[in-house]
């Protein structure tokens, strides 16, 4: 579980291909992962991964093919840089919303906008691999971004757009995002439980939205 609360930035140190899958290792600022443990998950701009060694400052990620093709995490390279959060512990402060690193689709970033220190961005958000992630999404509801929690701030029939504070931009990559990118996105889980209750429910009825 995570909360949307990104740690901080990291910085991919090597990508190998293995067969179908890739092997990622990830440099984190120093002492952040101190305490870290085998088999612990850790969210890779939103994907949540396993670790699999650890170095100093370093882990090492096993990533499967579907997990490649569905995220970004299939065209990071030695360099680039990512959003990391740490699994939640029981306890820990919420301050986002309760995320589960399985991101459902990706989406491209189509404008950035800059308003005094804050930045709008807009990602299109029309079907992608096949999934059509539209329907559990409103204006003012939650998102996952690169697994930051954030609220759409507009929203349009092939697009959603947020707006972002500097202190957001500071701790993300965010600040470096560019026309183009792509980005994984979760939605929030208590909203799709809710639509595909609602759905399920009127189609038993024999009523079927648009």
């Amino acid at each position: 579980m995570f909360t949307g609360i990104v740690q901080g930035i990291a910085t991919v140190q090597s990508t190998n291909q293995i067969g179908h899958n890739k092997r990622l290792e990830v440099i984190f600022p120093a002492g952040v992962m101190l305490g870290q443990q085998l088999g612990a998950s850790v969210a890779i701009n939103g994907v949540c991964l396993t670790v699999a060694e650890i170095g100093h400052d370093v882990l090492t990620f096993d990533v499967i093919d579907t997990t490649l093709a569905l995220t970004n995490i299939g065209v990071l390279q030695a360099g680039d840089r990512v959003n990391f959060e740490r699994a939640a512990k029981m306890g820990d402060e919420v301050g986002g919303h309760i995320m589960s690193g399985h991101i459902m689709t990706s989406v491209a970033v189509s404008r950035v906008e800059k308003n005094g220190e804050s930045v709008h961005i807009r990602f299109t958000t029309d079907r992608q691999n096949e999934v059509d992630a539209r329907r559990y999404l409103f204006n003012k509801g939650y998102v996952g971004l690169n697994g930051s929690s954030l609220t759409i701030s507009d929203i349009g029939n092939d697009w959603l757009e947020v707006s972002l504070i500097p202190e957001t931009l500071r701790l993300t990559t965010f600040g470096a995002i560019s026309v183009g990118d792509r980005v994984n996105l979760e939605i929030d889980s208590h909203t799709q439980a809710t639509v595909d209750t609602v759905e399920r429910i009127l189609k038993e009825k024999g009523i079927v939205l648009p």
